[in-house]
This record gives C-alpha cells, structure tokens and sequence, in this order.
C-alpha cells in the first residue's frame, strides 16, 4: 500500500488555481515533515513547499513564494498544496513526501527535506500549465 496518494492535477490555462492534496495513510502527522517536490521533463526534481503539520511552520522555495500555499488537515490526513497563479513553468509531476523523525518546526528550520532523509513518496499528479 502506499502510504501517499496525490490527486488534484490537470490541466489549467496560466493565471488558473489548482489546489492538490496528498493523503495519508499508515501514519500520523506527529513527528513528520511532510511536503510537494516537482519534476518537469529535462529537469532536475525541486522541493517547493514543506510543513510541518503539528506546529504548521511551512517551507516555499522563492519561485513559488506568494502563489503556492501548503496546509494540512489533521482529522482527515491530508496535506494540501494550492497553486494560485499558475505560470507554464509551474507544468511537472507533483509529488508528495514524507520525512519521518522529523524534529519540531522541521521545515521552517531546515526547508524541504533531502532526497535521502526522505522516508515515503507517492506515485505523483501532473500539472500543465498552458500559455
């Protein structure tokens, strides 16, 4: 079973809002850092957001300050990315993840976890942007 399911994708003209969300499943937030990695094609994978569910301190990495918004509700599992704004660079496959052993306010301190403090990932949601 995996214990991450992203849904939410699709496509959307620029200047659209998608609002993606990754359910959890096997754990709970406690203890976790968990957050959304990108991959476009001929590029290298990108953490843009992270939060840190019990103290809600988040993480964006610059290009996507301002326009992408990540939340977490508790009672249902889930972690959620809204993207406002979308700009055609934004087109990937979005990712969740998750860190486990994660200290408190993980991701406000230290940003989107490595790639190999990462403990689950699910099978990702793409995102297309057009123009």
């Amino acid at each position: 079973e995996v214990p991450l399911v992203e849904s939410g994708g699709g496509l959307v003209q620029a200047g659209g809002s998608l609002r993606l969300s990754c359910a959890v499943s096997g754990f709970t937030f406690e203890g976790h850092a968990i957050g959304w990695f990108r991959q476009a094609p001929g590029k290298e994978r990108e953490g843009v957001s992270c939060i840190s569910p019990r103290e809600h301190s988040t993480y964006y990495t610059d290009s996507v300050k301002g326009r992408f918004t990540i939340s977490s509700d508790t009672a249902k599992n889930t972690v959620y990315l809204q993207i406002d704004n979308l700009k055609p660079e934004d087109t990937a496959v979005y990712y969740c993840a998750a860190r486990s052993r994660a200290s408190p306010n993980y991701c406000s301190k230290y940003g989107f976890p490595f790639d190999y403090d990462l403990d689950y990932w699910g099978k990702g949601t793409l995102v297309t942007v057009s123009s």
